[in-house]
Order: C-alpha cells, then structure tokens, then sequence
C-alpha cells in the first residue's frame, strides 16, 4: 500500500504527516510506503521548514531528511491513498484528476480525525511556534486513526 501526503509547497504539513505516519508504519511493522508533495513547486528540493523540523524532532520525529517536490498526475498511478492537508489543496490535486478512480484516491487528512470531509490542517507557515506545534498535535492525533483505517482498508483488500 502507498499513502501520499499533500500541502501546498510541501515543506510544513504534508511533512510532518509524512514524518509521523512513516515512524508509525515502521513501529508496526506494517507495508506501507509513506511519501509527500506540495501542489506548487516554489520549493522543489528544499527540506522541510526548519520550524517543522525542529517541532518534529522535540517530539521524537525526524523529518530532515525529507525534501519538496510537487505532486504530479503519475502520482495518482503510484498511489493508492492521496492526504491533502486543506480545501485548497485537494481541489488542486482534483483538478488533475484524469479519471473517477483518480478522484476516489483523494482524501483531507483530518477527515479521518473529525469525519468531516472539508476540515482542513491550518497552515503554520506564517504562524508562530504555537502553531506549529498545534498542527503537530492534529495530525499525530489524525495519523494515529488513520493508521488503524489503514490496517482495517489493507486487511480487507486481502480478503
């Protein structure tokens, strides 16, 4: 199974989710590969903001040494499970949306913490530590639910 984080430049949220889902899958011990993108490429190869970073690491997470790129049509064909972290985002990914399967693969990450499909992950960017440390808090609560949705959603492909 592949599950691919979004955020719009790809270097505060969708790292983070990546980051955590990616240390929670290996504690598990579960195939799943983990990846991340942004849907604009201003800041293709960078690593993540160095806020994320740091709020990731006092929390146990290492997210260093992942790096921007931006989400592609092709990614609809590697992926089976596509997070976007807001409404922004997820019409953008939509709008390259070739086919209905393509459209069935995209979901907002914090749809899995508050069942509601439109709830977005503020973007910190221009925020302050507090709000970093805020959308590291929901989306280790949202990547905690999702991982066992995962485990439910793998278990029932292999039936």
């Amino acid at each position: 199974m592949k599950v691919l984080m979004v955020c719009l430049g790809n270097i505060c949220r969708s790292p983070i989710a990546d980051g955590l889902l990616r240390k929670k899958v290996l504690e598990k011990g579960l195939d799943i590969e983990v990846d991340s993108a942004g849907t604009i490429s201003l800041h293709q190869g960078q690593a993540p903001d160095n806020r994320m970073v740091e709020t990731a690491r006092k929390n146990g997470t290492d997210i260093s040494m992942l790096r921007a790129r931006q989400f592609k049509a092709s990614d609809f064909d590697t992926f089976d499970y596509i997070f976007a972290m807001d409404v922004s985002n997820k019409k953008n990914i939509l709008d390259l949306a070739r086919t209905k399967a393509d459209h069935n693969k995209v979901y907002m990450l914090l749809g899995e913490l508050t069942n509601q499909e439109e709830t977005s992950v503020p973007d910190p960017y221009y925020g302050t530590q507090k709000d970093f440390d805020h959308v590291y808090d929901l989306v280790d609560q949202a990547t905690d639910i999702l991982i066992k949705n995962l485990i439910t959603r793998q278990l029932n492909i292999k039936n």
